[in-house]
């Protein structure tokens, strides 16, 4: 029975006499159900019917206009946003609560970072939104490694679809609600969001895959991987390429991607990483516990690019070589503050929370702890800023 309820159209299922079959869309030519109620019984014209919807399927256009659809990277924080994207993962988290991530070929735009140093001591930023870090071998087969892949969520929805979409295909998300978690772009379904697959030969997915495949094509090899964010070259730091000097940018993707990854992937896994990334926090924050007897030891860094965040150790003589051979606290904090974005008042204090950490490049190396743990470091790398 077809009936109106709160403005909207629903079709009515009585378990009394009411049956159903679901079939396969245009992209199809079986003439099967691939799900059915028991007491459906197939007749000859239901096959007209699913031919003459395939058919006409194939010929209908939603009326969507040029602005219609927004890529990644014009999302802004508290507004509907729709989607043309590629589903990459479908994750089930804690309680049955599920988590898509999905990538259209470019970067998110970088977020500001909404906390101040010190409160990286006991809430620091997290690497990621899902409560555990997805398997290596996922990130390698499935994550590509240029371009933001964003996570969207279904937060206290009751009927969640997103546990329904397929790996791989591509989709159409009309009104979800983009916004900004933890200095992590994400997405979350609306009572109002719709999800469609789109057809093997949809205007705007095709744009998308020839958009991307432009990017790649006309930026030279050495380029070709750096955010967008990231050009011109970014010139708060210096990176020491002499004994590499024909080295291309990668991503932290490639760098996440490359580790522990199982005999089964073919990865490319290098020596070392030449990034463009932004340093959004630091472990200690004070500039004066940088600094040890022997030197500077050792400091995390928390860096970011429009494809995944890590953990950077600074350690010893390479520590000393990133703050340009500084040892005073005061030319210390100077440069991590032009570091990481930080703006103070005349007494030296941050004095706004809101920071935007500019892109720099650096060199980074994985090395194995005596426990078998990867850590990755920084190395041949110079702040020249401030």
């Amino acid at each position: 029975m077809i009936n109106h309820h709160v403005g909207k159209v629903n079709a009515v299922f009585c378990k009394k006499f009411s049956t159903f079959a679901i079939y396969y869309g245009s992209d199809n030519t079986n003439l099967s159900p691939y799900h059915a109620c028991k007491t459906f019984r197939e007749r000859d014209h239901d096959k007209n019917f699913v031919i003459d919807l395939r058919r006409w399927l194939k010929n209908f256009h939603f009326h969507e206009g040029a602005n219609y659809f927004s890529f990644v990277r014009e999302m802004k924080g508290g507004e509907d946003f729709n989607l043309v994207c590629k589903i990459i993962h479908i994750h089930e988290g804690a309680g049955n609560e599920w988590m898509a991530f999905v990538w259209d070929g470019t970067d998110a735009p970088p977020a500001d970072i909404l906390q101040k140093l010190e409160d990286e001591m006991k809430h620091p930023l997290p690497l990621h939104l899902e409560p555990f870090p997805l398997p290596s071998d996922t990130l390698c087969s499935s994550f590509p490694a240029v371009g933001t892949v964003l996570r969207v969520i279904s937060q206290d929805l009751e009927n969640d679809n997103l546990r329904l979409l397929k790996t791989g295909e591509w989709v159409k998300l009309v009104n979800l609600l983009c916004e900004v978690h933890a200095g992590i772009w994400r997405c979350v379904l609306t009572p109002f969001t719709k999800l469609r697959y789109t057809p093997k030969e949809d205007r705007l997915k095709l744009e998308r895959k020839r958009l991307f495949n432009e990017r790649l094509a006309q930026s030279p090899e050495s380029l070709m991987q750096m955010p967008f964010g990231g050009f011109p070259l970014p010139q708060v730091t210096e990176v020491d390429d002499s004994d590499n000097d024909h080295a291309i940018f990668l991503t932290l993707m490639d760098v996440v991607a490359s580790s522990e990854v199982p005999a089964s992937f073919k990865c490319v896994v290098p020596a070392s990483f030449k990034c463009v990334v932004r340093v959004i926090a630091t472990l200690p924050w004070q500039a004066a516990d940088f600094l040890f007897p022997a030197g500077i030891d050792r400091i995390r860094l928390t860096l970011e690019d429009s494809t995944a965040r890590i953990h950077a150790f600074l350690y010893a003589e390479d520590g000393v070589k990133f703050f340009d051979g500084q040892s005073s606290v005061e030319a210390l904090e100077i440069k991590r503050n032009a570091l990481l974005g930080v703006r103070v008042n005349n007494d030296g204090v941050q004095d706004d929370t809101r920071r935007n950490p500019p892109w720099v490049q650096v060199w980074l190396k994985s090395e194995t702890d005596k426990q078998g743990n990867l850590h990755h470091r920084v190395f041949g790398t110079k702040v020249v800023a401030a």
